[in-house]
């Protein structure tokens, strides 16, 4: 009588097959490529840069009103583009449910000045005391009079 053997080690293989893994790694790169964009809040402005900037945190809340002024003279509030003439009355409708907030603006450090006062007034127009001013502090030291 013969004795089969069954050589079950030869038939393992033990390489790891890493195609699932890769597969789910370039559908996570293609997500995430693709909503990036999509979280940031803010038009693209290049800010004044100060020496003694104040910090001011509630300007990074989600329910914080920022005016944003870009150089070409576009002003936008918070991601919609808006004309000065229509800021006022948007700020106002935002401002219905909580008065006395303050309102933040962004502007670009080449922007025309009269555009930053223009929509400051169209802001104050609507029944804004407060208003702030954000800017970027500078980096390194300038003592030397620069």
């Amino acid at each position: 009588m013969a004795i089969s053997v069954r050589n079950e080690g030869n038939k393992i293989n033990s390489n790891i097959n890493v195609t699932p893994m890769v597969d789910v790694m370039l559908v996570l790169l293609i997500i995430f490529m693709v909503i990036t964009p999509m979280l940031q809040q803010k038009v693209a402005v290049d800010m004044v840069k100060v020496q003694n900037a104040i910090a001011m945190p509630d300007a990074d809340k989600e329910d914080a009103i920022v005016v944003a002024i870009t150089r070409d003279g576009g002003v936008f509030l918070g991601q919609n583009k808006v004309t000065l003439t229509d800021l006022g009355t948007q700020v106002a409708n935002r401002l219905a449910d909580t008065p006395g907030k303050t309102i933040y603006f962004r502007a670009d450090s080449r922007a025309q000045f009269r555009t930053v006062e223009d929509a400051i007034d169209a802001v104050r127009t609507a029944g804004v005391d407060e208003v702030g001013m954000l800017t970027q502090r500078k980096e390194g030291n300038l003592a030397g009079g620069e």
